[in-house]
Protein backbone atom coordinates (compact mmCIF):
# COMPACT_ATOMS: atom_id res chain seq x y z
CA UNK A 1 0.00 0.00 0.00
CA UNK A 2 1.12 3.57 -0.65
CA UNK A 3 2.04 4.92 2.80
CA UNK A 4 4.27 7.85 3.72
CA UNK A 5 5.74 9.42 0.62
CA UNK A 6 8.19 6.83 -0.75
CA UNK A 7 11.38 7.66 -2.57
CA UNK A 8 11.12 7.46 -5.48
CA UNK A 9 7.42 8.20 -5.86
CA UNK A 10 5.13 5.69 -7.54
CA UNK A 11 5.14 6.14 -11.31
CA UNK A 12 3.20 9.10 -12.71
CA UNK A 13 2.08 10.29 -9.26
CA UNK A 14 2.53 14.00 -8.52
CA UNK A 15 1.59 16.27 -5.64
CA UNK A 16 0.48 19.90 -5.83
CA UNK A 17 -0.71 22.43 -3.28
CA UNK A 18 -3.71 24.65 -4.02
CA UNK A 19 -3.75 28.39 -3.38
CA UNK A 20 -5.57 27.54 -0.13
CA UNK A 21 -2.71 25.31 1.05
CA UNK A 22 -4.56 22.05 0.38
CA UNK A 23 -2.41 19.18 -1.03
CA UNK A 24 -3.88 17.37 -4.04
CA UNK A 25 -2.62 14.33 -5.94
CA UNK A 26 -2.63 13.67 -9.67
CA UNK A 27 -1.71 10.89 -12.04
CA UNK A 28 0.05 12.41 -15.06
CA UNK A 29 0.32 10.05 -17.99
CA UNK A 30 0.27 10.45 -21.78
CA UNK A 31 -0.31 14.21 -21.50
CA UNK A 32 -3.37 13.61 -19.33
CA UNK A 33 -3.78 14.65 -15.73
CA UNK A 34 -6.28 12.88 -13.48
CA UNK A 35 -6.93 14.04 -9.95
CA UNK A 36 -7.20 11.42 -7.22
CA UNK A 37 -10.02 12.14 -4.79
CA UNK A 38 -9.28 9.61 -2.04
CA UNK A 39 -7.14 10.47 0.96
CA UNK A 40 -3.44 9.81 0.40
CA UNK A 41 -2.13 6.75 2.23
CA UNK A 42 -5.48 4.95 2.40
CA UNK A 43 -6.46 1.69 0.67
CA UNK A 44 -9.02 3.69 -1.32
CA UNK A 45 -6.25 5.94 -2.62
CA UNK A 46 -4.23 2.95 -3.82
CA UNK A 47 -7.27 1.41 -5.53
CA UNK A 48 -8.01 4.69 -7.26
CA UNK A 49 -4.35 5.09 -8.28
CA UNK A 50 -4.20 1.56 -9.74
CA UNK A 51 -7.49 2.10 -11.57
CA UNK A 52 -6.20 5.22 -13.28
CA UNK A 53 -2.97 3.46 -14.29
CA UNK A 54 -5.07 0.66 -15.79
CA UNK A 55 -7.01 3.22 -17.82
CA UNK A 56 -10.20 2.84 -15.82
CA UNK A 57 -11.20 6.45 -15.14
CA UNK A 58 -14.96 5.92 -15.37
CA UNK A 59 -15.48 6.68 -11.70
CA UNK A 60 -12.66 9.21 -11.39
CA UNK A 61 -13.60 12.85 -11.91
CA UNK A 62 -11.61 14.48 -14.68
CA UNK A 63 -9.55 17.44 -13.52
CA UNK A 64 -10.80 20.59 -15.27
CA UNK A 65 -8.19 22.57 -17.19
CA UNK A 66 -6.80 25.66 -15.49
CA UNK A 67 -8.67 28.82 -16.45
CA UNK A 68 -11.84 26.98 -17.39
CA UNK A 69 -15.25 27.70 -15.88
CA UNK A 70 -15.23 24.24 -14.29
CA UNK A 71 -11.85 25.01 -12.70
CA UNK A 72 -13.22 28.24 -11.24
CA UNK A 73 -16.25 26.41 -9.84
CA UNK A 74 -13.90 23.92 -8.17
CA UNK A 75 -12.04 26.80 -6.53
CA UNK A 76 -15.33 28.36 -5.42
CA UNK A 77 -16.32 25.15 -3.62
CA UNK A 78 -13.16 25.42 -1.50
CA UNK A 79 -13.98 28.89 -0.14
CA UNK A 80 -15.74 30.16 2.97
CA UNK A 81 -18.18 31.98 0.65
CA UNK A 82 -19.44 28.56 -0.41
CA UNK A 83 -19.10 26.77 2.92
CA UNK A 84 -21.03 29.49 4.75
CA UNK A 85 -24.16 28.81 2.70
CA UNK A 86 -26.87 26.73 4.33
CA UNK A 87 -26.99 23.05 3.38
CA UNK A 88 -30.29 23.55 1.56
CA UNK A 89 -28.91 26.48 -0.46
CA UNK A 90 -25.73 24.57 -1.28
CA UNK A 91 -27.76 21.59 -2.49
CA UNK A 92 -29.89 23.81 -4.69
CA UNK A 93 -26.93 25.73 -6.11
CA UNK A 94 -24.83 22.60 -6.58
CA UNK A 95 -27.48 21.27 -8.98
CA UNK A 96 -27.32 24.48 -10.98
CA UNK A 97 -23.52 24.54 -11.02
CA UNK A 98 -23.51 20.98 -12.39
CA UNK A 99 -25.77 22.13 -15.23
CA UNK A 100 -23.45 25.08 -15.91
CA UNK A 101 -20.39 22.80 -15.99
CA UNK A 102 -22.14 20.32 -18.26
CA UNK A 103 -22.98 23.03 -20.80
CA UNK A 104 -19.93 25.32 -20.59
CA UNK A 105 -17.42 23.83 -18.14
CA UNK A 106 -14.56 23.76 -20.65
CA UNK A 107 -15.03 27.40 -21.66
CA UNK A 108 -12.53 29.97 -20.30
CA UNK A 109 -14.26 31.71 -17.40
CA UNK A 110 -12.74 35.03 -18.46
CA UNK A 111 -14.81 34.91 -21.65
CA UNK A 112 -18.19 34.43 -19.95
CA UNK A 113 -20.25 37.50 -20.82
CA UNK A 114 -23.47 39.15 -19.76
CA UNK A 115 -25.06 37.74 -22.93
CA UNK A 116 -24.14 34.19 -21.85
CA UNK A 117 -25.75 34.69 -18.44
CA UNK A 118 -28.84 36.28 -19.96
CA UNK A 119 -29.18 33.34 -22.35
CA UNK A 120 -29.00 30.92 -19.41
CA UNK A 121 -31.76 32.85 -17.66
CA UNK A 122 -33.93 32.91 -20.78
CA UNK A 123 -33.54 29.14 -21.33
CA UNK A 124 -35.27 28.75 -17.96
CA UNK A 125 -37.98 31.31 -18.70
CA UNK A 126 -40.75 28.70 -18.63
CA UNK A 127 -39.94 28.06 -14.95
CA UNK A 128 -39.37 31.51 -13.39
CA UNK A 129 -38.30 30.09 -10.03
CA UNK A 130 -35.55 28.07 -11.73
CA UNK A 131 -34.48 31.18 -13.64
CA UNK A 132 -34.24 33.14 -10.38
CA UNK A 133 -32.29 30.34 -8.68
CA UNK A 134 -29.92 30.24 -11.66
CA UNK A 135 -29.26 33.98 -11.40
CA UNK A 136 -28.83 33.83 -7.62
CA UNK A 137 -26.29 31.04 -8.05
CA UNK A 138 -24.15 32.63 -10.77
CA UNK A 139 -24.36 36.04 -9.08
CA UNK A 140 -22.93 34.64 -5.85
CA UNK A 141 -20.30 32.75 -7.82
CA UNK A 142 -19.08 35.69 -9.93
CA UNK A 143 -19.24 38.19 -7.05
CA UNK A 144 -16.89 35.91 -5.14
CA UNK A 145 -14.62 35.66 -8.20
CA UNK A 146 -14.60 39.47 -8.52
CA UNK A 147 -13.75 39.95 -4.84
CA UNK A 148 -11.00 37.34 -5.18
CA UNK A 149 -9.49 39.20 -8.15
CA UNK A 150 -10.05 36.29 -10.52
CA UNK A 151 -12.28 38.20 -12.95
CA UNK A 152 -12.11 41.84 -14.01
CA UNK A 153 -15.87 42.36 -14.14
CA UNK A 154 -19.02 40.65 -12.90
CA UNK A 155 -20.96 39.42 -15.99
CA UNK A 156 -24.16 39.17 -13.92
CA UNK A 157 -24.20 42.90 -13.13
CA UNK A 158 -27.34 44.61 -14.41
CA UNK A 159 -29.19 41.42 -15.37
CA UNK A 160 -32.78 41.60 -14.19
CA UNK A 161 -34.61 38.82 -12.43
CA UNK A 162 -37.53 37.29 -14.31
CA UNK A 163 -40.91 38.66 -13.32
CA UNK A 164 -42.61 36.84 -10.50
CA UNK A 165 -45.83 35.07 -11.31
CA UNK A 166 -48.81 37.19 -10.31
CA UNK A 167 -50.81 36.04 -7.33
CA UNK A 168 -50.61 35.85 -3.57
CA UNK A 169 -48.46 32.72 -3.41
CA UNK A 170 -49.36 30.05 -0.89
CA UNK A 171 -52.99 30.44 0.22
CA UNK A 172 -53.31 31.44 3.87
CA UNK A 173 -55.08 29.08 6.22
CA UNK A 174 -58.50 30.09 7.49
CA UNK A 175 -59.82 29.70 11.01
CA UNK A 176 -61.95 26.83 9.71
CA UNK A 177 -58.77 25.13 8.43
CA UNK A 178 -57.17 25.42 11.86
CA UNK A 179 -60.28 24.00 13.55
CA UNK A 180 -60.45 21.09 11.09
CA UNK A 181 -56.78 20.21 11.63
CA UNK A 182 -57.12 20.44 15.43
CA UNK A 183 -60.14 18.12 15.34
CA UNK A 184 -58.22 15.39 13.50
CA UNK A 185 -54.93 15.96 15.39
CA UNK A 186 -55.68 16.77 19.06
CA UNK A 187 -53.18 17.76 21.75
CA UNK A 188 -50.99 14.74 22.47
CA UNK A 189 -50.15 13.94 18.83
CA UNK A 190 -46.92 14.90 17.12
CA UNK A 191 -48.96 16.34 14.26
CA UNK A 192 -50.53 18.83 16.72
CA UNK A 193 -47.04 19.80 17.92
CA UNK A 194 -46.14 20.53 14.30
CA UNK A 195 -49.09 22.87 13.79
CA UNK A 196 -48.86 24.71 17.10
CA UNK A 197 -45.11 25.36 16.75
CA UNK A 198 -45.79 26.94 13.37
CA UNK A 199 -48.95 28.75 14.44
CA UNK A 200 -47.79 30.19 17.75
CA UNK A 201 -44.24 31.14 16.78
CA UNK A 202 -44.72 32.29 13.17
CA UNK A 203 -41.36 30.73 12.28
CA UNK A 204 -40.51 29.60 8.78
CA UNK A 205 -40.40 25.86 8.21
CA UNK A 206 -36.59 25.77 8.14
CA UNK A 207 -36.37 27.55 11.52
CA UNK A 208 -39.29 25.71 13.10
CA UNK A 209 -37.66 22.29 12.63
CA UNK A 210 -34.57 23.48 14.56
CA UNK A 211 -36.45 24.96 17.53
CA UNK A 212 -35.96 23.03 20.78
CA UNK A 213 -35.71 23.34 24.54
CA UNK A 214 -32.15 24.67 24.23
CA UNK A 215 -33.60 27.84 22.68
CA UNK A 216 -35.95 28.53 25.60
CA UNK A 217 -34.78 30.99 28.24
CA UNK A 218 -37.15 32.45 30.85
CA UNK A 219 -40.18 31.52 28.77
CA UNK A 220 -38.77 33.08 25.59
CA UNK A 221 -37.68 31.37 22.39
CA UNK A 222 -34.84 32.99 20.45
CA UNK A 223 -33.93 32.48 16.78
CA UNK A 224 -30.43 33.67 16.01
CA UNK A 225 -30.06 34.34 12.23
CA UNK A 226 -32.20 37.44 12.14
CA UNK A 227 -32.66 37.82 15.89
CA UNK A 228 -36.26 37.00 16.79
CA UNK A 229 -37.37 36.62 20.41
CA UNK A 230 -40.84 35.21 21.12
CA UNK A 231 -42.76 34.39 24.29
CA UNK A 232 -43.95 30.81 24.63
CA UNK A 233 -47.70 31.32 24.79
CA UNK A 234 -49.74 29.17 27.25
CA UNK A 235 -51.50 27.33 24.41
CA UNK A 236 -48.14 26.33 22.90
CA UNK A 237 -46.69 25.47 26.30
CA UNK A 238 -49.60 23.07 26.87
CA UNK A 239 -49.05 21.39 23.51
CA UNK A 240 -45.31 21.01 24.06
CA UNK A 241 -45.86 19.57 27.55
CA UNK A 242 -48.20 16.93 26.09
CA UNK A 243 -45.79 16.18 23.22
CA UNK A 244 -44.53 14.01 21.81
CA UNK A 245 -41.39 16.06 21.07
CA UNK A 246 -37.81 15.13 20.23
CA UNK A 247 -34.85 15.44 22.56
CA UNK A 248 -33.25 18.21 20.49
CA UNK A 249 -36.23 19.66 18.63
CA UNK A 250 -39.92 20.10 19.36
CA UNK A 251 -40.83 19.02 15.83
CA UNK A 252 -39.75 15.42 15.40
CA UNK A 253 -40.48 12.31 13.40
CA UNK A 254 -41.98 9.01 14.50
CA UNK A 255 -38.94 7.99 16.54
CA UNK A 256 -38.25 11.40 18.05
CA UNK A 257 -35.48 12.26 15.61
CA UNK A 258 -35.09 15.78 14.15
CA UNK A 259 -36.43 16.41 10.66
CA UNK A 260 -35.03 18.39 7.76
CA UNK A 261 -37.32 21.09 6.46
CA UNK A 262 -37.92 18.98 3.32
CA UNK A 263 -38.91 15.81 5.20
CA UNK A 264 -41.04 17.84 7.60
CA UNK A 265 -42.78 19.50 4.66
CA UNK A 266 -43.70 16.09 3.24
CA UNK A 267 -44.99 14.77 6.57
CA UNK A 268 -46.93 17.95 7.31
CA UNK A 269 -48.63 17.79 3.91
CA UNK A 270 -49.78 14.22 4.68
CA UNK A 271 -51.19 15.35 8.04
CA UNK A 272 -52.98 18.23 6.32
CA UNK A 273 -54.48 15.98 3.67
CA UNK A 274 -55.82 13.71 6.41
CA UNK A 275 -57.55 16.76 7.90
CA UNK A 276 -58.76 18.05 4.52
CA UNK A 277 -56.91 21.37 4.74
CA UNK A 278 -54.24 23.10 2.59
CA UNK A 279 -50.89 21.39 3.09
CA UNK A 280 -48.61 24.39 3.37
CA UNK A 281 -46.52 25.41 6.38
CA UNK A 282 -46.23 28.85 4.81
CA UNK A 283 -50.01 29.11 4.78
CA UNK A 284 -49.94 28.62 8.57
CA UNK A 285 -47.36 31.41 8.85
CA UNK A 286 -49.74 33.65 6.91
CA UNK A 287 -52.68 33.07 9.25
CA UNK A 288 -50.35 33.66 12.21
CA UNK A 289 -49.46 37.05 10.72
CA UNK A 290 -53.12 37.77 9.97
CA UNK A 291 -54.10 36.97 13.56
CA UNK A 292 -51.39 39.25 14.92
CA UNK A 293 -52.35 42.12 12.59
CA UNK A 294 -56.05 41.73 13.35
CA UNK A 295 -55.20 41.90 17.06
CA UNK A 296 -53.60 45.30 16.45
CA UNK A 297 -49.92 44.48 15.92
CA UNK A 298 -48.00 47.31 14.27
CA UNK A 299 -45.59 47.04 11.34
CA UNK A 300 -42.64 47.15 13.75
CA UNK A 301 -44.17 44.45 15.95
CA UNK A 302 -44.89 42.17 12.99
CA UNK A 303 -41.30 42.57 11.77
CA UNK A 304 -40.04 41.70 15.27
CA UNK A 305 -42.17 38.54 15.33
CA UNK A 306 -41.67 37.28 11.79
CA UNK A 307 -38.14 38.51 11.07
CA UNK A 308 -39.19 40.70 8.16
CA UNK A 309 -37.31 43.84 7.18
CA UNK A 310 -38.14 46.94 5.18
CA UNK A 311 -41.80 47.24 6.20
CA UNK A 312 -43.23 45.99 2.89
CA UNK A 313 -44.39 42.55 3.97
CA UNK A 314 -45.67 43.66 7.37
CA UNK A 315 -47.58 46.54 5.77
CA UNK A 316 -49.58 44.06 3.65
CA UNK A 317 -51.02 42.54 6.81
CA UNK A 318 -51.58 45.79 8.70
CA UNK A 319 -53.38 47.33 5.71
CA UNK A 320 -55.68 44.31 5.47
CA UNK A 321 -56.32 44.45 9.21
CA UNK A 322 -56.99 48.21 9.06
CA UNK A 323 -59.52 47.69 6.25
CA UNK A 324 -61.23 45.00 8.31
CA UNK A 325 -61.44 47.20 11.39
CA UNK A 326 -62.65 50.20 9.36
CA UNK A 327 -65.28 48.05 7.68
CA UNK A 328 -66.57 46.77 11.02
CA UNK A 329 -66.63 50.29 12.49
CA UNK A 330 -68.41 51.67 9.42
CA UNK A 331 -71.06 48.95 9.49
CA UNK A 332 -71.72 49.59 13.18
CA UNK A 333 -72.27 53.26 12.36
CA UNK A 334 -74.71 52.28 9.62
CA UNK A 335 -76.56 50.12 12.11
CA UNK A 336 -76.70 52.94 14.63
CA UNK A 337 -78.03 55.23 11.88
CA UNK A 338 -80.74 52.58 11.18
CA UNK A 339 -80.02 52.49 7.45
CA UNK A 340 -80.96 49.38 5.53
CA UNK A 341 -78.70 49.77 2.50
CA UNK A 342 -75.35 51.23 1.46
CA UNK A 343 -75.32 53.93 -1.20
CA UNK A 344 -73.26 52.85 -4.20
CA UNK A 345 -70.13 54.92 -4.95
CA UNK A 346 -70.60 57.58 -7.62
CA UNK A 347 -68.36 55.84 -10.14
CA UNK A 348 -70.54 52.72 -10.00
CA UNK A 349 -73.72 54.76 -10.61
CA UNK A 350 -72.16 56.44 -13.64
CA UNK A 351 -70.94 53.11 -14.96
CA UNK A 352 -74.45 51.65 -14.77
CA UNK A 353 -75.93 54.71 -16.45
CA UNK A 354 -73.53 54.41 -19.34
CA UNK A 355 -74.41 50.75 -19.81
CA UNK A 356 -78.12 51.62 -20.07
CA UNK A 357 -77.52 53.99 -22.98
Amino acid sequence: MIGAMPRPRPPYLSREVTRHGKPVWYVRRNDKRTRLRSKFGTPEFEVEYRSVLAGNTKNVERTPPDGSLAWLVARYRETTAWQSLSSATKKQRENILRQVIASAGDQPFAKITKANITAGRDRRASTPFQARHFLDTVRGFFRWALDAGLVKADPTAGIKNPSRAKGDGFPPWTEDDVAAYEKVWPVGTRQRVWLDVLLYTGLRRGDAVRLGRQHIRDGLATKTDTVVTLPILPVLSETLAAGPCGDLTFIAGEYGTPLTKESFGNLFRKACRAAGVPGSAHGVRKIAATRAANAGATVAQLEAIFGWQGGTMAALYTRAADRRRLSIEAMSKLENDKRTSIVAPLYEVRHSAEKDK
